[in-house]
């Protein structure tokens, strides 16, 4: 059982590395805090790839130099033993004098995988990992998922009417425009949300009745890479995922030459489309996936069993008719109450 303070510590290492949520790919989010006596000392987190890691930022903020040797530091991932842009975190920590290192979890990619802890341990360093080690691996569940699982972590997201509607029937009352089920304040989580994932999938369907933009202009971030699944490939190059920027990858069965829209990837038809999706973004070096639909997409996924986060909006308003949500099953992470909807997070049970 760790103690209280180490505890205590390890929780600010996350508070610390969640600050870069969607900065810091292909990397890990990472947060280091250094103590001596009880107090906080140094302090500091990986911002973004190719600078420095968050080992480095807490002991380079250290000003009484000489306290370090009779220091703890924490660091919610495994220190990295090998050299790549920047130089190996655990060689620092050995020559900075630290003697005890608390680590949340270990770094499970192929050029780390213990090595850290090991060297650390072979200098005479005290090292205690598995601290909060549950916390610590969600924060970096798509890290963990794409370097286990050899796959992008997948993200289905959609909003359904109280009565268990995504769309309204659209024979019915015609527009090339959403049918709005969540407030303000809900898009903006989701704009949010898509600022956090390396790339954004929908369907064609999708594309044609709703024309959304597959951006982040309602939150500060970057842009993901928008995906687009489309057996015909039949697509107006005028649509707004193609004309508002950024890149556009339509995945097809149709070989002919399609012009109009840059970016396509041939599907082979005898192959599930879901798994060709991942495997080419996958061999892209991308980590995670944020699926928004449509019915026929969602449900492709989770037919396959290729999915590890549902996010589930549930909105007050009834529609009496149209197109049927899915439905998953699994653990409830979480459950919150906005003002027009009701938002509940399952992660897939096989997944644990």
């Amino acid at each position: 059982m760790p103690a209280d303070t180490d505890i205590k510590f390890m929780q600010r290492c996350l508070e610390l590395a969640v600050r870069a949520e969607g900065n810091t790919f292909p990397n890990p989010l990472v947060g280091s805090v250094i103590v001596n006596d009880g107090k906080i000392i140094g302090e500091g987190y990986h911002r973004k790839a190719g600078e420095q890691h968050a080992e480095r930022i807490a002991i380079n903020s250290v000003i009484e130099r000489e306290l370090l040797g009779s220091s703890t530091l924490y660091v919610n991932l495994e220190p990295c033993s090998h050299f790549g842009k920047t130089p190996p975190c655990s060689e620092l920590i050995i020559k900075s004098g630290i003697r005890r290192i608390v680590v949340g979890t270990i770094d499970s990619s192929d050029k780390v995988c213990g090595k850290g802890i090991e060297g650390l341990r072979n200098a005479g360093c005290e090292v205690i990992p598995g601290v909060l080690g549950d916390e610590c691996r969600w924060i970096n569940r798509r890290f963990f998922t794409f370097h286990e699982k050899k796959r992008p972590y997948i993200i289905l997201k959609w909003a359904a009417s109280s009565d268990g509607f995504l769309d309204i029937d659209r024979n019915k009352f015609q527009g090339n425009r959403p049918a709005w089920i969540t407030g303000a304040s809900d898009r903006v989580l989701v704009h949010r949300w898509r600022a956090a994932e390396q790339s954004i999938l929908v369907g064609a369907g999708t594309i044609r009745t709703d024309n959304p933009m597959l951006n982040v202009r309602e939150w500060a971030g970057t842009d993901p890479l928008k995906l687009v699944l489309s057996s015909s490939g039949n697509l107006d190059p005028e649509s707004a995922v193609f004309t508002a920027g950024g890149k556009v990858i339509v995945f097809t069965h149709n070989k002919e030459d399609i012009t109009g829209y840059p970016g396509k990837f041939i599907l082979d038809p005898g192959r599930s489309s879901a798994g060709q999706v991942l495997s080419h973004i996958y061999d892209s070096g991308i980590q995670s996936i944020f699926i928004e639909g449509g019915a026929r997409v969602l449900n492709h996924f989770i037919t396959e069993n290729l999915w590890d986060e549902a996010r589930i909006f549930t909105g007050k308003i009834i529609f009496g008719s149209g197109i049927k949500a899915p439905v998953v099953t699994g653990i409830i992470k979480s459950e919150t109450d906005y003002s027009g909807s009701h938002l509940k997070i399952i992660i897939n049970p096989d997944d644990h």
